[in-house]
């Protein structure tokens, strides 16, 4: 009779252990980057009462004859499925497309979430709600990221100052109008920096003095010559073919009353056209740039975040770090929505965002619980049964333990 009693026992606590870990999926039903737990049971060890015997030549093999001993818990596992997406517009919201994870820090120990809400510290640097910090490279000066060095601290120094660069490139694109007469001359403005970051504008002028051939000269603001006149010729067929580089270069010069620019500025013309039609010349906005401070950022899908200064220039500030692992399920949980490495999780696997199986980012987004509250409730019913069922076999060994005492009287 007592086997009876202590195996309900066994699973009274496998039940309640059910209901302990789908009460606090339902509790995180709205935790942000929160992974639903399951538990799965198995049976404990079974008593033999008879063993099985092989078959003879005169009589069939049997089969043992077992009682089990009741039930324990054999797992809980976590399901690692991808949240549903929810948009929140703020720039420090992260969300993880893949089965990467954010590398934080904290206390002097490094852990990992999937929860991509971030804010910013007094020193600028992106902390989650706990104060963790978010790790990855910081760009050097040019905004160039080393993904190969030891990843660190990521911080937006928001009103950071970029000094001014001098223009050393731009180019002209479009087309000529073939049909135009000798002596036609067609201009267009540009804007350049020198190398204090002084704006300078420059014009110029192309006039056409044959079949197929064209002079060009650029000339600044203050009527200062930069290029005198220069040769451009086209094929029959409209395509350049002088200056066969294409490209010519402007030397340095002193606008009247500004510094001088430090270096000469390569204009290209790789695209100009000589074809019949409309005059379509243009000069896309050469480099150089005047004096700037930081305003803003956006996230790329490869986690770079790009800085957006007041001079118009975007430039690269850092990287964030992803980690993978060979067995997330491994993963022991640390609270505030973090993990650590675990005895059977693997070595984290730092990289980049869209290498390695670590998925890509998606800014100004979160990635939300994946509890399906259809599935948690009836999990709620199938434990709150089990835990009945097995309460009612205790009555039941209960009421034949009190009749067998009844046998006295």
């Amino acid at each position: 009779m007592l086997r009876s009693m202590f195996s309900a026992i066994s699973g009274l606590r496998a039940h309640q252990t059910k209901m302990d870990v789908t009460s606090n999926n339902i509790a995180n039903v709205n935790t942000v980057g929160f992974k639903g737990s399951q538990t799965v049971f198995q049976d404990t060890l079974s008593q033999v009462l008879r063993s099985g015997g092989q078959p003879a030549a005169d009589r069939g093999g049997t089969n043992p004859a077992q009682v089990g001993l009741g039930v324990k818990l054999a797992a809980i596992t976590t399901n690692w499925t991808q949240g549903a997406t929810q948009s929140t517009g703020r720039s420090t919201d992260f969300m993880v497309e893949g089965d990467g994870f954010f590398v934080v820090e904290g206390g002097g120990e490094q852990m990992f979430t999937r929860a991509g809400s971030f804010d910013f510290d007094a020193n600028g640097n992106l902390v989650t709600a706990d104060g963790s910090v978010l790790q990855g490279w910081m760009a050097d000066a040019d905004g160039t990221v080393n993904p190969n060095g030891p990843i660190g601290a990521l911080s937006v120094p928001y009103g950071q100052m970029v000094n001014p660069a001098s223009t050393t490139a731009g180019s002209i694109r479009g087309n000529l109008p073939s049909e135009v007469a000798v002596g036609e001359t067609f201009q267009l403005g540009a804007d350049m920096y020198d190398s204090q970051g002084v704006l300078q504008k420059v014009a110029y002028t192309f006039e056409k003095t044959g079949d197929n051939e064209w002079d060009l000269s650029v000339v600044h603001a203050d009527g200062t010559v930069l290029m005198a006149p220069t040769g451009v010729v086209f094929d029959a067929a409209g395509n350049l073919t002088t200056p066969a580089g294409p490209d010519f270069q402007l030397p340095p010069f002193t606008p009247v009353g500004y510094p001088s620019w430090t270096n000469p500025v390569t204009m290209s013309l790789e695209g100009l056209t000589q074809f019949g039609g409309a005059n379509t010349l243009a000069a896309p906005k050469p480099d150089g740039y005047t004096l700037g401070s930081l305003q803003s950022f956006t996230l790329g899908n490869d986690g770079t975040i790009v800085g957006v200064f007041s001079n118009g220039l975007r430039q690269p500030l850092g990287q964030l770090a992803l980690a993978s692992f060979n067995n997330p399920g491994g993963l022991q949980k640390a609270g505030n929505s973090s993990f650590r490495v675990g005895d059977n999780s693997g070595a984290a696997m730092i990289g980049l965002a869209g290498t390695g199986g670590r998925g890509v980012l998606n800014a100004g987004a979160l990635e939300m619980s994946n509890v399906d509250l259809s599935e948690e409730f009836t999990g709620l019913i199938v434990a709150q049964r089990g835990f009945q069922a097995n309460s009612r076999v205790i009555t039941a060994s209960d009421e034949i333990l009190q009749d067998l005492v009844n046998l006295k009287r």
